[in-house]
């Protein structure tokens, strides 16, 4: 995967010296994106198979604490192999749909910007290391593609979440 043709994301694009300011930029942009958004239309899926507001922001705090763990990984052992997020599976058993959306987005900033101090600290050596990734397929990864991956996943929930939610759902 070196695009998205969803959200118009290309991942040479962006320098890997980026990544980090991308990553801590997750945190206000959200906020941003639902602020004046009704508890109840954050919480809302427009349908059964899609996620709520709410449930892409719980996701994509969960990708930055397991993405930081992946690149920590990829720095201490050699070629690892991660282990799969189960993001569908994660929805119901971590509870997403009962979490305080005020909670999970001061939550994804904490976990922005612990993910970014990881990505901030590589050397080059750093960004060469490698992991068998699992998605979309399995494949050896570099880290500079796991940066430029977890960036992809914030700009496009945040797409996602843009087009769930209708003008008329906010408050302000």
């Amino acid at each position: 995967m070196t695009s998205c043709h969803e959200c118009g994301y290309v991942y040479e694009e962006l320098p890997v010296e980026r990544v980090p300011e991308s990553l801590r930029a997750f945190g206000p942009s959200y906020r941003e994106a639902l602020a004046g958004v009704e508890p109840e239309a954050a919480t809302a899926r427009a349908e059964p198979t899609v996620w709520s507001a709410l449930e892409y922001v719980c996701h994509l705090r969960d990708v930055l604490l397991i993405q930081r763990e992946r690149v920590v990984l990829a720095q201490v052992q050699e070629r690892p192999t991660v282990v799969p997020m189960s993001r569908e599976e994660r929805v119901s058993i971590c509870r997403y749909d009962s979490q305080p959306l005020e909670d999970v987005l001061a939550q994804l900033a904490m976990a922005s910007d612990l993910c970014a101090r990881v990505f901030e600290g590589l050397t080059p050596a750093g960004w060469d290391r490698e992991l068998v990734y699992n998605w979309p397929s399995t494949e050896v990864r570099d880290v500079r593609w796991v940066g430029r991956h977890t960036v992809h996943e914030g700009r496009h929930h945040l797409y996602d979440i843009e087009r769930l939610l209708a003008p008329s759902q906010r408050t302000g």
